[in-house]
């Protein structure tokens, strides 16, 4: 299996500690990751080259992970393309962090969590009924 997850360019850095939770809890299950943020690095004109090869790497995994709790219109772009390829959608924030309604009504399960060891032990739960 293979996970795709979407994360705010723009915060992905203070972000560090999740987002390894989470590839590091994948990993647990031997599901591989990408995390399309740190895979690849694009110019403001690269535009449609940015979003082909999103879509195509959305295309090459089995689920895609939302973290939104910094939202951005990318994740949002990014969720509706792999709910309309019938890939599973994981909302995952915070606690503390702004909903998204449009992401989280469109997910097939939902992480809100208070720190990382919280999200690590959700995300597991939620892995295995995936797997189900």
């Amino acid at each position: 299996m293979r996970a795709y997850i979407s994360v705010s360019f723009s915060k992905r850095k203070s972000m560090d500690a999740e987002i390894t939770t989470i590839v590091h809890t994948l990993n647990k299950f031997d599901i591989a990751s990408i995390v399309f943020v740190d895979q690849y690095q694009f110019y403001p004109h690269q535009e449609q080259q940015m979003m082909l090869q999103a879509m195509s790497d959305i295309n090459g995994c089995d689920l895609l992970i939302a973290e939104t709790s910094d939202k951005g219109i990318g994740i949002g772009i990014e969720v509706g393309y792999a709910k309309a390829k019938g890939k599973p959608i994981i909302y995952m924030r915070k606690a503390d962090a702004e909903h998204s309604t449009t992401v989280s009504g469109i997910a097939d399960f939902r992480i809100i969590y208070t720190d990382t060891g919280d999200l690590e032990k959700q995300l597991a739960q939620t892995v295995n009924m995936l797997k189900a």
